[in-house]
């Protein structure tokens, strides 16, 4: 009498992954194909809801992936990062991130503190504000210094990182506070308040980058807190004083850069 093999479904999989995976600008459908395939793989999902923002509600994440997406405040991702590193050595991890995954200082720390616990990671990469605001402007990327960010704090580091991009010609990238949004007008008015001599400067301010109705306008910083730019999220270029003919021409096509900006073409 012949017997049969029972087979059993057990998985033997040993190693396990922490996989932090870039949303893009806008919302759920920037997410990348790869993107995609590896929320529906993980065991367990988390949204970033510290370091920035995406259109998309998280209800709206979880019925575009299927699945069920825990919030990851900044405790989650800093003090209490060790416990996302502890269940990734047990089972699939994957942490949903607004925009590109390696541009905060906070993902570069999770990603070795996990390596150095022995857990592999993987990064998926996406579109950020770095290199969308160079489309959105024309702004040419080696001419950028040092970005900073504008917080509703009452830091002025901001201002010296400004100063110290001057001296080199070089633009400066502003990112505005996300708790909550702080608005082109209020980031104009806080670099004015410190330094009234930026108000004749000229800057570019961009709106909801990477969204079918992003808006870009340049002009002098105080003109700037005049234009409504619509909801956040919101940034601002400060402008090097000298500017390739290219830069100047994109940003009086696509940015309405007043004519007088001619001036600063070198």
């Amino acid at each position: 009498m012949r017997s049969e093999c029972v087979k059993f479904n057990i998985s033997t999989k040993t190693e396990f992954m922490l996989t932090l995976i870039g949303l893009g600008l806008c919302d759920y459908k920037d997410v990348t194909f790869r993107g995609y395939e590896a929320v529906k793989n993980a065991e367990e999902v988390y949204l970033d809801s510290y370091t920035s923002k995406i259109s998309s509600s998280l209800e709206e994440l979880q019925k575009f992936f299927g699945k069920e997406i825990k919030e990851a405040k900044r405790s989650d991702l800093e003090e209490k990062s060790e416990l996302i590193i502890e269940k990734a050595k047990q089972r699939d991890i994957a942490i949903l991130v607004p925009g590109d995954p390696t541009i905060a200082t906070t993902h570069i720390s999770l990603v070795l503190e996990a390596k150095k616990a022995g857990v592999k990671t993987r990064i998926i990469n996406n579109a950020s504000i770095i290199n969308a605001v160079c489309s959105l402007t024309g702004l040419q990327n080696y001419r950028f210094g040092k970005s900073a960010t504008i917080s509703w704090q009452k830091s002025k580091a901001f201002i010296d990182t400004i100063r110290a991009n001057l001296s080199i010609e070089a633009h400066t990238l502003l990112f505005l506070d996300l708790n909550p949004p702080m608005t082109i007008k209020e980031a104009v008015n806080r670099i004015l308040i410190l330094e009234k001599s930026f108000e004749e400067h000229f800057a570019v301010g961009i709106a909801r980058a990477g969204s079918e109705n992003a808006v870009v306008k340049c002009d002098r910083l105080k003109k700037l807190a005049e234009i409504d730019f619509g909801e956040p999220l919101h940034s601002i270029v400060v402008l090097a004083r000298t500017l390739h003919f290219m830069e100047y021409e994109y940003l009086r096509l696509f940015a309405s850069a007043p004519k007088e900006l001619e001036e600063w073409v070198k």
